[in-house]
């Protein structure tokens, strides 16, 4: 399967999901399960959620991972402070790169908003150097874009439930 199919069944995947899901806790869980399944060469992908100035571990798929971050610290901070996606080809050349997995050499993080505020990130790390592409970062901002309006949705359902 090439990657514009993958994307393209990862996106079928997010949307089927999000028509029978309405809880913000379980979206977001098993959209990082269904991006670390389709979208390959990566060791992990997940979301931090912002709270304050604080971006707070969200559901995640691979390692153990950094808690607490920043807004302006390491990659997903920057990603917040700058309201743009940032693509790291290399992530020790990075100033100020938070080393969660010492394997990970290449890093995506694309912010994703709700009502334009920033809701939280979505990061996928990579063990390859420049692992993420144009074509990654075209089709992950639309998923981010997806995922916004299901967790948008699930707070307007259940708005005692929600996580930040």
């Amino acid at each position: 399967m090439n990657k514009k199919t993958s994307y393209l069944s990862l996106i079928n995947a997010i949307e089927n999901l999000l028509e029978t899901e309405h809880n913000e806790l379980s979206i977001l869980a098993n959209c990082a399960a269904l991006i670390k399944t389709f979208v390959k060469n990566i060791n992990w992908a997940g979301f931090y959620l912002l709270k304050n100035e604080l971006l707070i571990l969200g559901p995640f798929q691979g390692k153990l991972a950094c808690n607490p971050i920043r807004v302006g610290s390491g990659v997903c901070g920057k990603c917040v402070e700058a309201r743009a996606t940032i693509v790291v080809g290399n992530v020790h050349e990075f100033e100020g790169h938070i080393p969660c997995d010492e394997a990970t050499n290449s890093e995506i993080v694309i912010p994703i908003f709700i009502d334009d505020e920033i809701y939280g990130v979505l990061d996928l790390d990579s063990k390859m150097f420049n692992r993420f592409s144009t074509v990654d970062r075209r089709f992950l901002e639309q998923i981010t874009v997806i995922i916004a309006r299901g967790v948008k949705m699930a707070k307007e359902k259940n708005p005692d439930v929600c996580l930040v």
